[in-house]
């Protein structure tokens, strides 16, 4: 095995795309990971578990003799037909996504066409995976009612690596705000800040929520200290107020352009729900966020 071979299996850039309307936005932001990480980009489309044909059930106990047939017959071309089309679709939805990646100057595509468990899928790549980028929605998201994709809650759970939540369309990331609030996961996120060229030289932001008080000083200090030894010139507010309320209103007076945060707050019960202040940031944000378990 090379060495590009081995940079490609052990660090890629994991984009997840599905033919929605996030697609052309989760490829753009894996775009600039790759390119801010020197990174490989891996291109994954699941297709529905049940879009590839398998043979139908004996109906005889619920369809007349002389109907079963025909009837099977039919069934058998409509559920070959759907998978034909699944694969097709599929197979477009990646060559579109080599193309937009090169025109972005990404210089290793590979692809991956799975079918079955977006989640599964992306904790048996994990070894080969330094960042997953996936929309907020699916293919049949329904905007109006601001509904997360049920595979992003699920993929947040389940992954190690950081998650980027792709925003509905790109845009220049020039500065971003980590939301601390001292427990695990946005300590981990400071420290992978801190050590990854992902966001080096950007404008750095640090936001406590809670009241203005020594302790918090303190805890918001500790992490700007990191920061700042990491080359970043950090700026720091500790603010009151309801956690997600106070988060938008910073990502939005201060024209953020990336939210990191952590999946769970320290108060939460990590292993079984996603953190209400996340589920929150994630379906009214417009910008992308940057999550860590």
């Amino acid at each position: 095995m090379t060495n590009l071979q081995n940079v490609t299996a052990n660090n890629a850039i994991l984009a997840c795309v599905d033919g929605s309307v996030y697609t052309d936005s989760v490829l753009d932001h894996a775009a600039w990971a790759a390119q801010r990480l020197g990174a490989p980009v891996q291109v994954l489309h699941m297709q529905p578990p049940g879009s590839e044909y398998d043979a139908p059930a004996d109906l005889s106990g619920t369809i007349g003799l002389g109907a079963k047939s025909s009837l099977l017959e039919k069934l058998t071309q409509v559920d070959e037909a759907r998978g034909k089309l699944d694969q097709q679709k599929g197979k477009l939805i990646l060559q579109h996504a080599k193309e937009e990646l090169a025109t972005a100057g990404v210089g290793t595509v590979t692809t991956l066409h799975r079918r079955g468990s977006l989640v599964e899928t992306i904790s048996e790549l994990e070894s080969s995976t330094q960042l997953s980028v996936l929309g907020k929605r699916g293919e049949h998201a329904d905007f109006a009612s601001l509904h997360l994709g049920s595979n992003l809650e699920r993929v947040v759970r389940a992954a190690h690596h950081p998650v980027l939540v792709a925003a509905r369309a790109f845009a220049p990331i020039e500065r971003f705000v980590i939301a601390y609030d001292g427990g695990p996961s946005t300590r981990k996120a400071v420290d992978y800040v801190a050590a990854s060229p992902l966001l080096r030289g950007l404008e750095c932001h640090l936001l406590r929520v809670g009241d203005d008080n020594d302790k918090n000083r303190r805890v918001v200090e500790e992490a700007a200290a990191q920061l700042s030894q990491a080359g970043f010139a950090v700026q720091t507010l500790v603010q009151p107020g309801q956690a997600d309320e106070v988060i938008s209103g910073y990502v939005k007076s201060h024209a953020m352009n990336l939210l990191v945060m952590g999946a769970y707050g320290h108060s939460h019960i990590r292993t079984l729900i996603i953190g209400s202040t996340t589920s929150s940031m994630l379906r009214s944000c417009p910008v992308p966020v940057l999550m860590f378990r």
